[in-house]
């Protein structure tokens, strides 16, 4: 009988471990996704996902990504599968994931669901949107590590605010995403980012986070700096009308290169780096900007 107690009791107690270890995650379609236990082994399909993973310290956890995350340079080694809208489920399920994060946009969500994969929607597209998928991550993978990392990205961001030159306060800023034109408004993380920079974007709220725009609006505007990538950059003085704008006519233009714009457009924890890499532009651009601002 004494036998038979201690049996039920040790029984007990393996039960209430495994469900402390229990995880229930709302992820941003508003499904709970029950977890056994922190994931392991997981595949991310979505760059500032994987940054994100691997600012909270579980980026050994990582088996696969998209074809795009590139940082840290440790993940450039790990199985590639594919864009994160439409990748390879055959070699997402090879992998044996124990967890899947996506962005809302990708079209395997469901397919992957059916497999039988733990699929957890995450996508992150304001500041504030970073920090609350930071605290996601880091509720499933048990790191409690988030408020650290934002304390930093917040402080960093403050930091590069405050090294923008007085000058520069005030300048009207294109940032310019692609050369379809679209451009980052003043509702985007980066336009949020550019607004703790101290500078006003020429792109209202009103048209939208990324609007594609009439490259007239942007002549009309005449902004006094322009930030683009090298990507999107060629041939801008030559579109029609650009060298007439201000920020065109005298040079105030910052070309980012490749890996530098994929600092600046990842609303993940390289916000940071991407404040610092903007405020640099007004250092270099900025100068006596305001004073023949409109």
């Amino acid at each position: 009988m004494k036998t038979m107690r201690t049996l039920l009791a040790m029984l007990g107690l393996a039960l209430c471990a495994l469900s402390a270890h229990a995880l229930d995650v709302v992820d941003e379609r508003g499904v709970s996704v029950s977890l056994p236990q922190s994931p392991q082994r997981i595949v991310s399909l979505l760059p500032s996902l994987t940054e994100s993973v691997c600012a909270l310290g579980a980026c050994d956890r990582l088996v696969g990504v998209d074809r795009y995350s590139n940082s840290p340079g440790q993940v450039k080694a790990l199985p590639q599968l594919g864009g994160g809208i439409d990748p390879n489920v055959e070699a997402i399920v090879a992998l044996k994931p124990d967890a899947v994060l996506l962005a809302k946009s990708s079209r395997v969500t469901q397919r992957l669901e059916a497999l039988g994969m733990k699929v957890l929607v995450l996508e992150p597209k304001s500041h504030a949107d970073v920090r609350r998928v930071l605290d996601k991550l880091d509720q499933v993978l048990g790191t409690h590590e988030a408020p650290k990392v934002w304390r930093v990205i917040d402080a960093s961001v403050s930091a590069a605010a405050q090294s923008v030159p007085a000058g520069a306060k005030g300048m009207r800023v294109y940032f310019e995403v692609n050369s379809a034109p679209y451009a980052a408004g003043e509702s985007s993380f980066i336009g949020e980012t550019l607004t703790r920079l101290g500078v006003k974007n020429i792109v209202p709220a009103s048209l939208g986070p990324f609007p594609k725009l009439n490259p007239e609006y942007v002549v009309r505007a005449n902004p006094d700096l322009i930030m683009v990538s090298v990507r999107s950059a060629q041939g801008l003085e030559q579109r029609p009308g650009w060298a007439g704008i201000r920020a065109v006519r005298e040079g105030r233009i910052c070309r980012f290169s490749a890996e530098q714009s994929d600092v600046l457009v990842r609303p993940g924890p390289r916000m940071d780096e991407a404040a610092r890499l903007m405020a640099q532009c007004l250092v270099d651009k900025g100068g006596s900007g305001k004073e023949g601002s409109r």
